[in-house]
């Protein structure tokens, strides 16, 4: 958390006179979006306006939260967020660690006059103004619920507030079941309920929003699943043409690099896409108990993110990059 002496400077700068940004992460998840609104309904319940920038477009299935549609999205107005950006008094980088995560903003980010505020839970963050950085925690969302505490106003804490920062604590968790997930996030959960979030009403506006194009793609991926390392790995594989085929839209595969850690005697799930535009393969890794895919990115494949969540990114092609996936899932020890 922010020492006592820097919770006293970002008070003084938190008044309803300067200009206050809040960015955050190319690719926008839950966790993303829920933190960028429930800290921008916090600093409204204390009178002060924030204006919320994106690098890009985020999934539909975020988009019912309060607000929402109000972000200003940087690859549809570029100017309007270079502004904002440029004129900013205040910036709040939530759910990244260096501005090389925020794509387009990131320059902007880096010349900007504005006090730059980090709060995020990756590892190895670059340096900001005031950092607020823990790793062990499972989702920013938590650390704004922490950081709205240590300001003493968790009694503004409402509706709106609540179900952002509910949303993005049950997305990044896997739905509560990573180990990351303690106690006290429970606690904070309770918290969140009582002051308005609905359990069911959030889960099915995120989760049960499927589209045929989703399932199409989601039954693609479940047809061709493969299991290497003595069943210790699973890897999932989408090409460009079949995204075209079925229609991608933002967001629908989601989740698909969960379906792994579902089979029995799993610990590494990967999943393998081909960008629909560039020639390069994203890659997404989950796993379970102590096998470090974060690590194992950041060795291999150019990324990282958490012990058991990460991202990474191929200039192969997906056949090579799946091959080169299994050569080295063979020198680890799982």
């Amino acid at each position: 958390m922010f020492t006592p002496a820097e919770l006293l400077e970002i008070n003084t700068l938190l008044t309803p006179d300067n200009k206050i940004v809040i960015l955050t992460h190319y690719n926008p998840d839950g966790d993303a979006i829920g933190s960028s609104l429930g800290l921008k309904h916090y600093l409204k319940a204390k009178g002060i306006e924030a204006e919320i920038v994106v690098p890009n477009d985020f999934p539909k299935f975020l988009k019912w939260m309060p607000e929402s549609k109000k972000a200003i999205i940087g690859e549809y107005k570029r100017k309007v967020a270079f502004d904002i950006i440029n004129e900013a008094d205040v910036i709040f980088c939530l759910d990244f660690n260096s501005p090389s995560r925020i794509g387009i903003l990131g320059d902007w980010l880096t010349h900007a006059k504005a006090k730059k505020i980090l709060i995020d839970h990756h590892q190895q963050p670059e340096k900001f103004d005031f950092v607020y950085s823990d790793t062990v925690i499972p989702a920013t969302c938590q650390m704004i619920y922490h950081f709205i505490e240590v300001m003493g106003d968790e009694k503004l804490v409402n509706k709106d507030i609540a179900e952002c920062l509910y949303t993005g604590i049950m997305t990044d968790t896997g739905g509560f079941r990573f180990r990351s997930t303690s106690a006290a996030t429970h606690r904070i959960i309770a918290n969140l309920i009582e002051k308005g979030a609905d359990p069911s009403f959030i889960t099915s506006s995120t989760w049960d929003t499927n589209t045929v194009s989703r399932l199409h793609l989601l039954a693609l991926v479940l047809a061709r699943i493969e299991v290497v390392k003595d069943g210790k790995v699973a890897i999932l594989s989408l090409t460009r043409n079949e995204l075209k085929e079925y229609g991608f839209q933002k967001g629908d595969t989601e989740g698909f690099v969960n379906y792994g850690l579902s089979i029995m005697g799993v610990k590494m799930s990967a999943f393998f896409m081909e960008d629909l535009y560039e020639d390069f393969v994203k890659i997404s890794f989950r796993s379970k108990d102590d096998m470090d895919v974060n690590q194992f990115s950041r060795k291999y494949f150019n990324g990282g993110g958490h012990i058991n969540a990460a991202g990474g990114k191929s200039n192969q092609s997906l056949p090579e990059t799946i091959e080169t996936f299994k050569a080295r899932v063979e020198e680890e020890s799982l």
